[in-house]
């Protein structure tokens, strides 16, 4: 009785063996010493300068950091074939903090998605990069990771941040809500199939998963509780031998307020291409955001619109076995402030530049440097990384003005 049990347990497990095709365990821990100084300048002006007057201050931070390369992950993915052309397949990846190792798969925020896939292509469900996002690290050199990130991605992140409604942050674990920028949660999206001579795309829904009532009149006054959430977006591009180059649009819903009648949209166009000459690889992109304010009363406050327009240039040379990667981008705000008889000031705009090294061990292990800087203008307070700049001190304003930053790491992917 018990040899019949056991092998009766044997032939479930190699019954469910044989029918997932593959499950794959990955990874990627990268750590490295980096160290940020962002500064401010005095933005008072004094013909005498009073008792205690600063001309500027610096914050500084040197820290032991994660993610300078790649970004540390551990992940799980498998596929079943289901025959016919059709697959099923699942991709779990978790964001870890080495440098303390405070989090570790506590929370699948990198990715946690469901696939089925065919001739048809690929319909996808679960949390996932946006669209809009892909262009912003697939054309930059440093793939939106350490202080070489783009001012675009860096900008618009911040940009795209829900008013309110969002779950409270646990500290040390990534947050899944707050932002659509980068990751969307609770979507449906669909992928062209990959035989289509070059040419791809993607399209995804995301649900805002908040209540709805019946009368309206029920609803809760409660601000950014009703449709903050929602994201709708696209992508679609070509990449043939040396060149790749995609376009994609995007819609996040920020903020609402029900009685009012409005509804906050961020609505994102970007597109970006790279070609590849075998002794150099250029990069480039253009982005443009626009924060909208809808309104549906019949009679209303008019409200200022938000515009970010950036762009972003880069390159990277292959030398023996590493690479050598450097960029250049700038962002502006446009605030849309209607002009007076006295002027109107100047819109906050910040550019950036960016260079670094990666020295590759093996195809897994790799030596990485880069140091960056940003400088601001006119208000725009962008940084590498690290502390806030300090804006008040000793009863004196400051302006944030410039932020430099390094990483020396390493990164072993596994």
């Amino acid at each position: 009785m018990k040899k019949s049990l056991v092998a009766l347990a044997a032939l479930a497990v190699a019954g469910v063996a044989s029918a997932q095709s593959s499950v794959t365990l990955f990874g990627v821990v990268d750590a490295a010493v980096s160290g940020y100084s962002n500064k401010s300048d005095n933005s008072n002006f004094f013909l005498v300068p009073p008792l205690g007057y600063v001309d500027s201050i610096k914050v500084k931070r040197t820290v032991l950091s994660n993610s300078g390369y790649n970004s540390s992950r551990l992940g799980f993915r498998g596929t079943e074939d289901l025959g016919g052309g059709l697959a099923a397949s699942f991709w779990l990846e978790a964001p870890i903090g080495n440098d303390d190792g405070q989090q570790g798969v506590a929370t699948f925020a990198r990715r946690s998605t469901v696939s089925l896939s065919g001739g048809f292509g690929e319909i996808r469900l679960g949390r996932d990069y946006t669209p809009t996002f892909w262009n912003d690290t697939v054309f930059d050199p440093f793939g939106t990771n350490g202080v070489g990130t783009n001012l675009i991605s860096t900008a618009n992140t911040g940009f795209g941040a829900w008013l309110g409604g969002a779950t409270t942050n646990v500290p040390g674990i990534t947050n899944v809500t707050g932002s659509n920028y980068v990751r969307a949660s609770n979507t449906v999206g669909y992928f062209l199939p990959p035989n289509l001579g070059g040419f791809y795309g993607q399209v995804m829904y995301g649900f805002h998963e908040r209540d709805k009532y019946d009368p309206g009149t029920a609803t809760p006054t409660a601000l950014n509780t009703q449709r903050t959430g929602r994201y709708v977006g696209g992508r679609f591009g070509y990449a043939n031998g040396p060149l790749d180059v995609a376009a994609s649009y995007g819609q996040s819903t920020i903020g609402d307020n029900f009685y009012a009648g409005t509804t906050t949209n961020v609505k994102t166009f970007n597109v970006g291409a790279s070609y590849d000459f075998g002794v150099v690889k250029l990069f480039g992109e253009y982005s443009k955001a626009k924060n909208e304010v809808d309104n549906e009363a019949i009679f209303f406050t008019p409200t200022t619109d938000v515009d970010l327009k950036g762009y972003l240039l880069g390159v990277t040379v292959p030398v023996g076995p590493g690479l050598i990667r450097a960029s250049y981008s700038a962002v502006k705000y446009d605030l849309n402030v209607p002009f007076t008889l006295f002027g109107t000031a100047d819109d906050p705009k910040a550019n950036k530049f960016a260079i670094g090294y990666v020295h590759n061990l093996s195809k897994r292990t790799a030596l990485y440097a880069t140091v960056a800087r940003v400088r601001n203008k006119n208000g725009a307070a962008l940084t590498v990384g690290g502390p806030t700049f300090v804006t008040g001190f000793g009863g004196q304003a400051f302006t944030p003005k410039t932020s430099t930053g390094y990483d020396f790491g390493i990164r072993h992917a596994f």
